[in-house]
């Protein structure tokens, strides 16, 4: 009887927990569950685990998600709708070689930070989560891209070039080159396991130097 009385309490304690960490339920159980797949990976992170460190019971936890692919896309979701600070983002500096180095630098280091661990996961999981695996890289490079595409577009205004790879019909197409350019080869070295602290510090000078070399493109582009 006492051995039964003590296992509801410790059902009711993980079931509800104390009010310092109520609010919202679902955010809490996303965020338990992004830590337990980036630490551990899919395959070897469970619904159990995810429930002691929201901490909710596992009715709660399907209450809210089908299981542990439903968890897996939320989590991938919330990472992609991060990136949205991008889209109102204004960059720094007087120039565009100014703006495009503060626009890129922020990203590049945004993306190392925030996406390199869930690019990994779902690549890791690309046979069973193919779709999901290519909306990661898709929808943030579109939502980078969206912001590059208005510096762009604000040096076509003031270069008076509408027919240039700034202009509004190429200025997207544009944004999305330099995005390549600049964010890629940082996210493939990350994959690759280097050390995400080694790469930060060179971020500055590399995103310099590419800016550097993507104006210059543009301008041969613009004198034809």
């Amino acid at each position: 009887m006492t051995r039964d009385r003590n296992s509801k309490k410790r059902q009711t304690r993980l079931g509800r927990p104390p009010k310092d960490l109520a609010g919202d339920v679902k955010s809490r159980i996303i965020d338990a569950a992004r830590q337990a797949f980036l630490k551990r990976g899919y395959q070897s992170a469970s619904v159990d685990e995810i429930a002691k460190m929201a901490p909710a019971s596992k009715p709660t936890i399907y209450s809210h998600f089908d299981g542990k692919e439903a968890l897996f896309e939320a989590v991938v979701d919330r990472v992609i709708a991060g990136l949205t600070s991008f889209e109102d983002h204004e960059p720094r500096g007087r120039t565009v070689t100014d703006k495009l180095t503060s626009l890129g630098t922020e990203l590049v280091e945004k993306f190392l930070e925030d996406t390199v661990a869930v690019a990994r996961a779902t690549i890791a999981q690309a046979n069973r989560f193919p779709a999901l695996s290519r909306h990661v890289h898709q929808a943030g490079r579109d939502r980078a891209a969206a912001a590059v595409s208005h510096v762009l577009s604000n040096a076509a205004y003031t270069r008076r070039s509408p027919k240039g790879p700034f202009s509004a019909k190429r200025s997207l197409t544009t944004a999305q080159i330099f995005i390549d350019l600049i964010l890629l080869p940082m996210l493939m070295r990350a994959l690759t396991g280097e050390d995400a602290k080694d790469l930060r510090r060179e971020v500055p000078s590399f995103v310099r130097e590419r800016v550097s070399f993507f104006l210059a493109a543009c301008e041969t582009d613009l004198g034809q």
